[in-house]
């Protein structure tokens, strides 16, 4: 399969600092703005020519984004942009979603004096880009980057419920999740289609927490992710 070259726009002038999470954003958006065919050779020097960049931080950012599935490593072969998520695959991950972050809410409410204010913040930031995303999408600007913002405003409303468990262990279990997540986005890029859903969603298990109702809660993520599970797809069967 022939290499190709990577369409990142204007040139990039990235500062040193946060260096890697900046190479790390930026690939991210090649791939998932389905710049790249699945199955297309990434050549580590090609990248880190195109960023203004030695290899080292490329490198870096290619093992990162091999846990999120988003490219695989071949030894003696380098790495490929994966094939994209399978249906059976997109139906485990909802699966261990609401078994999880079901299981986590529940834990969270008991301490939802604390979860509570957090839980706020995240909706006000999630309603003012949902806004962001209704006028770009209707002038037609709707970009890579935006979509990007917003999927990290909406996962953030989920880690937060995570960390509010003080449980280490589900903690990491976020960070795992959230990379499947990026993953399965790969197939919904065409746009945010259910950000308004999504909100009213994510209002009502906050009106569990601030009712203090464990179960509710648990019922109401449970339920908002199955819904995620429908839009996702009929997301994915209409491209």
């Amino acid at each position: 399969m022939s290499e190709t070259t990577y369409p990142l726009g204007e040139t990039v002038v990235i500062e040193r600092k946060g260096l890697r999470d900046r190479v790390y954003d930026l690939v991210l958006d090649m791939l998932v703005g389905q710049a790249v065919e699945p199955g297309t050779r990434l050549s580590i020097d090609a990248i880190a020519r195109d960023l203004k960049v030695s290899p080292t931080p490329v490198r870096e950012a290619l093992v990162q984004l091999e846990r999120t599935g988003l490219v695989t490593r071949e030894p003696l072969k380098g790495y490929r942009v994966a094939p994209q998520i399978t249906d059976s695959q997109l139906e485990s991950l909802f699966d261990t979603r609401i078994v999880l972050e079901g299981g986590a809410t529940a834990l969270a409410a008991r301490h939802s004096d604390v979860l509570v204010p957090r839980l706020e913040a995240a909706l006000v930031q999630h309603r003012a880009i949902t806004e962001q995303v209704r006028s770009a999408a209707a002038a037609g600007t709707l970009s890579v980057a935006l979509l990007r913002d917003y999927f990290t405003v909406d996962w953030n409303f989920h880690h937060l419920i995570f960390e509010g468990t003080n449980n280490p262990f589900l903690i990491d279990m976020s960070e795992v999740i959230s990379t499947r997540v990026h993953r399965m986005r790969q197939t919904v890029l065409s746009g945010v289609t259910d950000a308004e859903d999504a909100v009213v969603e994510h209002t009502r298990i906050l009106d569990a927490f601030r009712q203090g109702q464990p179960e509710e809660a648990a019922a109401a993520m449970r339920d908002h992710i199955e819904k995620v599970r429908s839009r996702s797809r009929s997301d994915a069967h209409s491209h």
